[in-house]
């Protein structure tokens, strides 16, 4: 039957300077639909407005009741007649436009591809081979599948037949076989194919932000399911409706603008998202402000671009002022609606807060143009808070305060700092003032911004202020000159002797007042003060290896008090440096060795000799042994340097204590000896342990008891 059909069927070709027509025409049954699916235009130099771009032919088999045509583009459309024609001249038309058709009891889609002079031909031969010159074509391949183009969202029933794929070849028992994605391939099942008449069908909705286009394979088998024809690539695609709404992602959407900004000027731009096809008018999107929050001074304070999505001032830069806004924030609901903005459009909202910036065209004020303070002499820290007005914003620089001191201030006295949770300028003595000096100050100060002034603005007479500053006087206490006092003594100087007398004198001259002397700090009491003329003498002997003396300084801290009512006082500090005399024999470490009866080594212990006085009256020390008792000498002592000597045994001991006689003598003028005694315990040693319990008596004689005696009462009288 394929083969008698193929013969019933004859291709017509319409050629003009604009439209290349392929017809095909079948005197079979009426199969509902557009009677041709896929036109290819060229493209012209223009559109011309109301002028037929080509005839259109759909027919639902039942009369066509309530036909009605969409086309893709906007700027086309499908007279009732099936003309498609242009709304207005157009130049630029895209690559395809794609007409749906729907009546009572059919729809369908046609696609029309717009294509260059150089680029007809080729299209044309992907579908036909010219053959001879009778102008009579024929199929390249046996199979025609020709694109097929569904809308999104279809409604049941399903399946519903889409398109149909045709096989010239009339084999006995041949199949169609249809596979890719959507076939055979995840997700599987959207479409099937009628192995006998090659009618393609769609068994349920697709939805085209998900998966717009679909690449499939048809291809013709034998009984026995090999292929006999093809594959040949069938290409499916999902024509868009408008099933998605524009969508505000970016937010929160927040712009700034400076007052006074010209009209026009920019603040923020609004883009919205609509997931539909962006080549058609359901992703065309069109802005507008529905409602802008506050109302004053105008309702209208902005304007959106409908198309790009830029929010502009529309007000006077005069009504721009952030400092007469009731608020310096407006909010505005921003519609974005697509269908170009249709009624028929769905639309997305989002709000856009605007905040009016402030700039610098506010100066600081004074609130008064004088200011009074008062402060007592020898007193430092803030003693006025200066207030001043700014209309500019609390939270920018246009409104923190800046204050200089511009008069007044010679010596440095004063300081001023802003406070910066009020804005006001802490005035502070910063150096203790002298009433006798002067009793009144007075100050000229500034204040500025700490951002600059707007050009067309300056800083006025208003912007400065006097402050008048009263010194109060004060008794104040006597001051020691010079402070700390120092003088160099030799130490052991005589009780009595002077040391120094101080000089202190009262800041309050014009109080005629007397001042007497008294003892406040003597770590050590060696010290005492005539409270009438300050001399200060020793009541004790000076001694500079007292712990209260300190790297040789021995300090002490003296009052002067006048007769002031209070009283006020003042305080001195005295340092004396001692100078070292040798009046301190040298000391011996240790005291105590031990050795055993059967010790080989006989190098006892090596002595160290140490001095309290300083250098000269130190080392080198000089070490002897006392006369020994007895008819052998048991012990000698070798000098090793100038602190140190060692004591070595001449011959083996039995198990005993003996007290060794040792002098040493330091190297002062005239140099002081100290006779002393090691303690030397002889002890017995097994498996390396010593045992130096159970010694014998001592070996020391009363001989040496008496000798060292003596020694220290030579001392006494040198």
């Amino acid at each position: 039957w394929m083969n008698e059909w193929m013969l019933k069927v004859h291709f017509l070709f319409f050629f003009s300077p604009q439209v290349l027509l392929l017809a095909c025409a079948e005197d079979l049954e009426c199969v509902p639909g557009f009677q041709q699916k896929a036109f290819y235009i060229e493209q012209p130099f223009e559109f011309t407005e109301d002028q037929p771009v080509l005839n259109l032919e759909f027919d639902d088999c039942k009369g066509n009741n309530k036909l009605n045509f969409e086309v893709s583009n906007p700027d086309f459309k499908v007279e009732r007649d099936g003309s498609l024609v242009a709304l207005k001249n157009i130049s630029e038309a895209g690559r395809a436009l794609f007409v749906h058709a729907r009546s009572e009891h059919a729809e369908d889609m046609a696609e029309i591809l717009i294509v260059g002079a150089n680029e007809k031909h080729g299209a044309l031969k992907e579908i036909f081979k010219i053959e001879g010159n009778l102008g009579i074509p024929r199929q390249k391949r046996a199979i025609l599948a020709t694109p097929i183009l569904i809308p999104e969202n279809q409604r049941p029933p399903f399946p519903r037949s889409v398109g149909k794929v045709i096989s010239s070849e009339g084999t006995e028992g041949a199949k169609f076989r249809l596979s890719g994605k959507g076939v055979d391939q995840d997700p599987k099942g959207i479409f099937r194919i009628n192995e006998i008449s090659g009618d393609v069908s769609v068994t349920r909705a697709l939805d085209r932000e998900a998966i717009a286009n679909y690449e499939l394979e048809v291809e013709v088998t034998d009984v026995s399911g090999k292929t006999i024809d093809g594959p040949v690539r069938l290409d499916i695609s999902v024509i868009d409706q408008n099933d998605n709404r524009p969508m505000f992602k970016e937010g929160p959407y927040v712009g700034h603008v400076m007052e006074g900004s010209p009209t026009g000027t920019t603040v923020m731009r609004m883009t919205a998202f609509d997931a539909d096809d962006s080549s058609t008018n359901n992703a065309l999107l069109r802005y507008n402000i529905l409602k802008q929050t506050p109302t004053k001074p105008s309702p209208n304070m902005f304007y959106i671009d409908p198309e790009k999505g830029d929010i502009v001032t529309v007000v006077s830069p005069v009504l721009l002022d952030r400092e007469t806004m009731e608020t310096p924030k407006y909010e505005l609901v921003i519609e974005a609606k697509d269908m170009g903005g249709l009624d028929a459009g769905l639309t997305g909202t989002a709000t856009a807060t605007i905040l009016i910036d402030d700039k610098n065209d506010h100066p600081p004020e004074f609130t008064k143009k004088e200011f009074q303070a008062t402060v007592k002499e020898g007193v430092t820290g803030v003693i006025v808070n200066l207030t001043v007005g700014d209309r500019d914003d609390p939270a920018t620089g246009a409104w923190r305060a800046v204050y200089t001191i511009i008069n007044g201030n010679p010596g440095q006295s004063f300081e001023i700092h802003t406070n910066p949770q009020t804005n006001e300028g802490m005035l502070s003595v910063v150096k203790p003032l002298d009433y006798e000096i002067s009793a009144f100050h007075t100050l000229l100060i500034k204040v500025e911004n700490e951002d600059p002034l707007i050009p067309d603005i300056a800083y006025g007479s208003s912007s400065t202020a006097t402050v008048q500053i009263t010194v109060e006087d004060v008794n104040e206490g006597p001051v020691f000159h010079p402070n700390p006092m120092t003088v160099t003594k030799q130490e052991n100087i005589p009780i009595g002797s002077v040391v120094l007398t101080v000089n202190a004198t009262d800041p309050d001259t014009l109080q005629h007042q007397t001042i007497r002397y008294s003892v406040y700090k003597d770590p050590a009491g060696w010290l005492e003060i005539n409270p009438t003329n300050g001399t200060i003498g020793t009541t004790a002997i000076l001694d500079r290896e007292s712990p209260h003396v300190q790297n040789n300084v021995y300090t002490a801290l003296f009052l002067a008090i006048d007769s002031g009512n209070p009283p006020a006082t003042g305080t001195g500090t005295l340092h004396i440096t001692l100078e070292d005399v040798n009046d301190n024999v040298p000391s011996l470490y240790p005291t105590l060795a031990k050795v055993c009866d059967d010790a080989k080594d006989l190098r006892v212990v090596v002595l160290g000799a140490s001095d309290k006085d300083l250098h000269p009256n130190t080392d080198p020390f000089q070490f002897e042994l006392s006369k020994q008792s007895g008819p052998e000498k048991l012990w000698r002592i070798t000098k090793i340097n100038n602190t140190h000597a060692q004591v070595i045994l001449l011959q083996n001991l039995k198990k005993a204590n003996y007290n060794i006689p040792i002098s040493v003598t330091d190297s002062g003028k005239p140099p002081l000896t100290n006779n002393t005694e090691l303690k030397l315990q002889v002890c017995s040693c097994k498996k390396s342990k010593m045992d130096c319990s159970a010694t014998d008596a001592l070996h020391i004689s009363m001989t040496l008891i008496l000798l060292s005696l003596f020694s220290l009462f030579c001392k006494s009288f040198p």
